[in-house]
C-alpha cells in the first residue's frame, strides 16, 4: 500500500485561496468607487437656492429701486428673507450699483460660489459681482418682463439664455447605482458558489481527473485478496456489455470494511485508476448539516452528477457517519442524519445499475450500519481489507522503500516479523521516521539501526532525553519494568522479550518493556490470557516485594489486566459462570475501542455483582502467581535492576543472560508453587539499601 504525494487538482466547485483574494480586491475597489460619487452627489452643493419672491424683494430693498429710476450710492435697507421656519429682517447695504454686500450669507437665488470675491469694503460676507438666475419653471411672459425691468433699473448686468440639458450632472446617481447593481451580482454569486448559504444543497463531492489519481493496482500492496475481489468491478467499467448480455448485474454497492490505515480509499482510488473512469469522493460528514433536508438534498445532487459523468465511481468515507442504524425510539432521534439515510437508500435502489454508477463506501464501523444499507441491492458486496499478514507487511515496505536508499544489511523480512499488527499507514511512517533517523545522522543510507529505532519511536513513542528521574524515582521504575521482564521470560506461553528501558518515552511512560510475538496469530487460549495478565501485573509485585509499597505506575497496567479480566468472563466464557457471553453492546472488531458500561442492560444486579467478583479471583490468583515467580528469582531480580540502572537499555541476549546467570532451575509453569526467599537488601549508586526506601 502506498500513498499519494501532493494535492489533486479539483475540476468541481470551489475556488483556490488567490481567486478570493481578488474578489476582496474588487469588492473594495468597487465600496471605494460608490462612496466617492455618492460623496459628491449628497454633499452640499455649489449653487444655493432662494425664493423667487425673496429674491425680487432683496434686490429691490438693497437697491431702493424707485420706479424708473436708478438706485442712489451709500444707502442702506433691510429685506424680509423667507426660511423653512418662518421670515427674519436683513440688513443689506451697498456700495456702489455694480457691488451689492449683504450683513449676513444671503445667496441670490442659484447664485455660484465662483462668482463671489472677498470685498473691499469693509467688514461682511462676499460681494456680488454678477448673478445668475436659474429658474426651474417657466416664468410667464409679464413675469420675465417685470425681472428685465428691476434688473436694469437695479444696474445689475444680466444675461439671457436657454439652459441645454446636462447629462453630467446626473452622471454620479448612474454611476452609484451601476455600482450598487455590479455589488448586488457580485455578491450573489460569491455566495451562490461551493459553501456558500445559497448552495447548501449541493454535493460536496470531489471530482478527481484520471491524471490526478495516478494510482493503479500496482500500487496497492499487502491485500490481495482484496484486490481480487474488486478485480470484477473494473472489468465491469470497462467492459459493461459483456456482463449486460447474459443479463448479469454487477453490484450496485461495494463496502470496504477493515480497520484504520489498512487502504480502503487507496483501493477505491486504484479501482477508479484501472478503470479509467471519474472518481468522486466525499466524507460521510459532508452530507450532514443542522438543517433538516440539506443532507439528502446534497445526496441527490451527487447522484445527479454521476449520472452525466456515468461510468464513474462515488466514494463515500467513513460511512458510519452517514449511515448508522436507525434508533427505534419514538422520542428524539435525528431527524437530518435520518432523513440522508433515507436518500441515499432511495438513490441506490432507485438508479439504474447498468449506467455505470458504482457506489463505493468504507468503514472501520460496519457494525452501527443501518441494516437497510447493507441489504442485496445496495451494498450487497463486502470486501475485508484486513490487516496485512508477514508477506503482506513486507510487500508493503517494498512499495515504500522504492525511492529511499538503503543499506545492504536492511533485511526487510526481519522487519515484516518484529512488526505483527501494523497496518499499511503505520509501516509508511515507520519508513519515513528511518529516513529522518539517517538524515538527521548525516548518514547516505538507511540501515537496520534507524528501522529498529524506528520501530520503537512508532510502538513507544519518542525519547524523552530531557527528563531526568532523581536516584529513588529511577531505581523504582527499573524495579518495575524488570519485573515486567522477568516474568514475561519465565513463563512459556508469553510473547519472547525484545528490549526493556528505563528512558522515558511518549506522553507518560517513565520505561517500557518491549514484547513482541514470534507470528502472527488469530487465536488466544485461556493460559495465554492468564500469562499476560501477570505479565501486567508483575510491575507492581516487584514494587511491593522491595519497597513493600506501590507507587501510581502500574495505573495502565492494571486497566488493561481488568479489561483481559473482564473479557474472560464476559465475552470469552473463561471463568466459573460458564461459557456465556454478557456483552450485549457490539463492539467494533477493528477499533481498539473498550465496551462502555456492559452493566447497563442484559442482567441484573445479582449477575453484576459475580461478575464483578470474578473478575477479582481472576486478578487476585494471577497476582499470587506473579509474587510467588518473583520471589523465587529475586536475586535475578535484584542483578536485572543493578544492570538496567547502569546502562537504561538491555536487549534480549543481554537480558537472557542476567537471568540465567542468576537463577536456577528450568522456567517457572503457570500454577507452579516456588519458595520464598529471605529478602537480600541492595544499594544502587550509593543510595541506600533497598528494603529502606
Amino acid at each position: 500500500m502506498t500513498h499519494e504525494h501532493g494535492s489533486p487538482k479539483k475540476t468541481s466547485d470551489g475556488g483556490s485561496p488567490g481567486s478570493n483574494r481578488n474578489h476582496v480586491v474588487w469588492y473594495v475597489i468597487l465600496a471605494g468607487l460608490a462612496t466617492v460619487l455618492f460623496a459628491s452627489w449628497m454633499l452640499p452643493s455649489r449653487q444655493y437656492e432662494m425664493a423667487y419672491p425673496d429674491f425680487i424683494r432683496l434686490i429691490e430693498a438693497s437697491h431702493r429701486v424707485a420706479p424708473g429710476g436708478p438706485l442712489a450710492d451709500g444707502m442702506k435697507g433691510e429685506c424680509e428673507v423667507s426660511e423653512p421656519h418662518g421670515s427674519r429682517m436683513i440688513d443689506v447695504r451697498y456700495a456702489n450699483p455694480r457691488q451689492v454686500r449683504v450683513a449676513e450669507r444671503i445667496i441670490l437665488a442659484r447664485v455660484d460660489r465662483e462668482l463671489l470675491r472677498t470685498s473691499d469694503v469693509g467688514p461682511g460676507e462676499p460681494l456680488l459681482q454678477a448673478v445668475t438666475v436659474r429658474v426651474r419653471k417657466g416664468l410667464s411672459p409679464a413675469a420675465e418682463e417685470s425681472l428685465v425691468d428691476l434688473l436694469t433699473r437695479a444696474n445689475v448686468d444680466w444675461s439671457h439664455d436657454t439652459e441645454p440639458f446636462n447629462w453630467f450632472s446626473y452622471l454620479p446617481m448612474f454611476a452609484i447605482t451601476t455600482a450598487l447593481v455590479i455589488m448586488f451580482f457580485m455578491v450573489l454569486r460569491r455566495i451562490g458558489g461551493a459553501g456558500g448559504p445559497m448552495q447548501f444543497s449541493r454535493s460536496r463531492g470531489k471530482l478527481y481527473a484520471l491524471e490526478d489519481l495516478g494510482v493503479t493496482f500496482h500500487d496497492v500492496a499487502g491485500i490481495d485478496e482484496a484486490v481480487e475481489e474488486v478485480r470484477e468491478i473494473v472489468d465491469f467499467l470497462r467492459n459493461a456489455e459483456k456482463y449486460q448480455k447474459l443479463g448479469g448485474r454487477i453490484p450496485k454497492g461495494v463496502l470496504l470494511v477493515g480497520p484504520p490505515g489498512t487502504g480502503k480509499t487507496l483501493l477505491a482510488k486504484a479501482i477508479a485508476g484501472e478503470a479509467s473512469v471519474p472518481f468522486f469522493s466525499l466524507s460521510g460528514s459532508d452530507f450532514v448539516e443542522m438543517f433538516v433536508g440539506v443532507g439528502a438534498a446534497r445526496v441527490r445532487d451527487m447522484f445527479q452528477q454521476a449520472e452525466t459523468k456515468a461510468p464513474c465511481i462515488i466514494f463515500i468515507d467513513e460511512l458510519d457517519a452517514l449511515g448508522k442504524s436507525r434508533g427505534n425510539s419514538l422520542i428524539g432521534g435525528h431527524d437530518e442524519r435520518e432523513q440522508t439515510l433515507n436518500a441515499l437508500l432511495v438513490e441506490m435502489d432507485g438508479f439504474d445499475s447498468n449506467r455505470g454508477v458504482i457506489v463505493m463506501a468504507a468503514t472501520n464501523r460496519p457494525e452501527t450500519l443501518d441494516p437497510a444499507l447493507l441489504r442485496p441491492g445496495r451494498f450487497d458486496r463486502h470486501v475485508l481489507v484486513d490487516r496485512p499478514d508477514v508477506r503482506g507487511r513486507e510487500a508493503i515496505l517494498k512499495v515504500h522503500v522504492k525511492n529511499v536508499k538503503l543499506d545492504s544489511t536492511v533485511d526487510l523480512n526481519h522487519i515484516a516479523a518484529i512488526t505483527p499488527g501494523f497496518v499499511g499507514a503505520d509501516l509508511a511512517n515507520l519508513v519515513n521516521e528511518a529516513a529522518l533517523l539517517a538524515a538527521r545522522r548525516d548518514k547516505s543510507v538507511v540501515g537496520m539501526t534507524e528501522f529498529n529505532e524506528g520501530v520503537e519511536r512508532v510502538t513507544a513513542g519518542l525519547e524523552k532525553k530531557q527528563r531526568v528521574m532523581n536516584g529513588e524515582e529511577k531505581q523504582r521504575v527499573a524495579y518495575h519494568e524488570s519485573g515486567h521482564a522477568l516474568v514475561a521470560y519465565s513463563l512459556p506461553n508469553t510473547d519472547p522479550v525484545h528490549k526493556v528501558s528505563i528512558i522515558p518515552r511518549g506522553i507518560a511512560a517513565l520505561g517500557y518493556t518491549m514484547q513482541r510475538p514470534d507470528g502472527d496469530r488469530y487465536l488466544i487460549t485461556k493460559s495465554e490470557l492468564e500469562s499476560r495478565i501477570q505479565v501486567l501485573l508483575a510491575g507492581t509485585v516487584a514494587e511491593e516485594i522491595i519497597y513493600s509499597d506501590i507507587s501510581s505506575g502500574a495505573r495502565n497496567d492494571l486497566e488493561r489486566a481488568t479489561e483481559i479480566a473482564r473479557g474472560m468472563v464476559m465475552e470469552y466464557g473463561m471463568s466459573r459462570l460458564g461459557r456465556v457471553s454478557y456483552r450485549e453492546s457490539p463492539t467494533s472488531p477493528f477499533l481498539a475501542t473498550g465496551g462502555g458500561d456492559d452493566r447497563a442492560h442484559g442482567f441484573s444486579e445479582t449477575t453484576s455483582r459475580e461478575i464483578d467478583l470474578e473478575v477479582k479471583r481472576i486478578l487476585d490468583e494471577e497476582l499470587e502467581k506473579v509474587r510467588r515467580i518473583l520471589l523465587s528469582r529475586r536475586a535475578a531480580l535484584v542483578a536485572l535492576t543493578e544492570r538496567l540502572i547502569e546502562i537504561e537499555s538491555i536487549d534480549a541476549q543481554e537480558l537472557r543472560e542476567i537471568i540465567e546467570k542468576n537463577s536456577s532451575g528450568p522456567m517457572v509453569v503457570p500454577g507452579t508453587d516456588a519458595s520464598p526467599r529471605p529478602s537480600p537488601g541492595i544499594e544502587v549508586d550509593g543510595s541506600a539499601k533497598a528494603g529502606e526506601l
